[in-house]
């Protein structure tokens, strides 16, 4: 008699699982035996009434799901896989005004006038002030570690770049950026018990980064400059985005460039601590191929979910009109169909056709070149600075239905 997939009752959204762990051996179990697997819920666990979703586990059927946005749709129940229970029908419908959760062709047209901001041209012209921001952030990491030279890495390194480049980006005051890490970390930690974070305290951060946002755009129109807030908003008439539409887009950055790219740096400064070798050979090569391994390894989104849009198929798996549909790319990104030793942490990995950006389509990652650059960046300097940088304690992970994150990793320099 061959074991079960799962146990009994398992869920890969349950806040508890990520948690403790990203559930690699199950995703392993499934992909072998049952690439796409029915997850069956009690109504209204994620927030939505329903009785569970389509896991989607493997590297090409998530790229299936992620390319074909007219038969999963990233608008009818949003891309996120569980809310708190708590929720109405109506903040979820809410979050429709977010780029993420959106379709063709609003999305397209969305999309189409914001990236004017994520042209190589224009992040090639962030690399010199970031560089110097890079090594201004290890420099006080370092001045402000403690007698033994222990501090915690995510606080002191990992949170302040993306910040910081959120903040040049599109002319947030430096001063600000604490206010833009705090409203962020509550919309994205409700499931974790120590931050207390109720629906209502997520939501009241949402409107003041959108309310934030808007005075931003309004200043821009009554005096436009020499930055990406003025080409976004400062013509509505030629194309450009209306107020309410950038508040929503500064939410996207707050949590897509912001959350996902300190945790891709702490995961990677993690892996390369608990790889020395790797570290020795990042430190005298500086490989190019480095950060999109470390983005693979941390893969800081476990799954967004789609809603299928008429009756479809994956694989074996008959998908019914409404079904939510679950895309796993921590699972897609250790597939051994698509890697060659998925579980060995290697920054000379190349090619490297991980997900961790999307698996394609209309909602692939906006801003990879700059959470790349960040990425290159902020390791390049931390090589230059704390060569001899150690762990001192395991990470202390984030409880969240759907982000591989973390709250702490204490490190020392001496």
């Amino acid at each position: 008699m061959s074991c079960p997939a799962l146990p009994d009752g398992f869920d890969f959204t349950d806040p508890d699982v990520l948690r403790d762990r990203v559930p690699f051996p199950e995703f392993a179990r499934l992909r072998q035996s049952e690439p796409v697997r029915w997850i069956a819920q009690r109504p209204g666990i994620a927030g939505f009434d329903d009785a569970g979703y389509w896991a989607v586990t493997r590297h090409a059927d998530v790229k299936y799901v992620s390319t074909h946005p007219e038969l999963f749709s990233s608008a009818l129940n949003t891309a996120i896989i569980r809310f708190n229970e708590s929720i109405g029908r109506d903040r979820i419908d809410a979050q429709k005004m977010i780029m993420l959760n959106m379709d063709p062709p609003e999305h397209t047209r969305v999309r189409q006038i914001v990236q004017r901001g994520f042209t190589p041209r224009a992040v090639r012209s962030l690399e010199g002030a970031l560089r110097d921001r890079a090594r201004h952030i290890t420099e006080s990491a370092l001045a402000s570690a403690a007698v033994d030279g222990s501090f915690d890495f995510v606080t002191q390194v990992a949170v302040e770049l993306p910040l910081q480049a959120i903040a040049e980006l599109i002319g947030v005051e430096q001063e600000d950026r604490a206010k833009i890490f705090d409203w962020s970390n509550k919309m994205a930690a409700y499931d974790d018990p120590e931050y207390a974070i109720t629906e209502e305290a997520g939501a009241e951060a949402a409107m003041e980064i959108v309310s934030y946002a808007m005075n931003l755009a309004a200043a821009r129109k009554e005096c436009p400059a020499e930055d990406i807030v003025s080409r976004l908003v400062a013509a509505e008439d030629e194309g450009n985005l209306n107020s309410d539409e950038f508040g929503f887009f500064v939410i996207l950055l707050a949590v897509a460039g912001n959350e996902t790219t300190r945790n891709a740096i702490t995961h990677g400064m993690h892996a390369f601590l608990t790889h020395p070798g790797q570290w020795e050979l990042y430190r005298r090569e500086r490989p190019a191929t480095t950060a999109e391994e470390i983005v693979r390894w941390a893969t800081p989104v476990v799954s967004f979910q789609r809603t299928a849009t008429e009756d479809t198929s994956i694989g074996d798996a008959r998908i019914r009109k409404g079904d939510r549909v679950g895309i796993f790319y921590s699972s897609a990104n250790h597939d051994p169909e698509v890697f060659d030793r998925p579980d060995a942490f290697d920054i000379t990995r190349d090619p490297n056709p991980h997900l961790g950006f999307g698996g394609g389509g209309p909602h692939f990652c906006l801003g990879k070149s700059l959470a790349v650059l960040e990425i290159d960046l902020i390791f390049h300097a931390l090589a230059d600075a704390m060569p001899g940088l150690r762990l001192t304690g395991d990470p202390r992970r984030l409880r969240s239905a759907w982000l591989n994150g973390v709250k702490e990793l204490q490190v020392s320099v001496g």
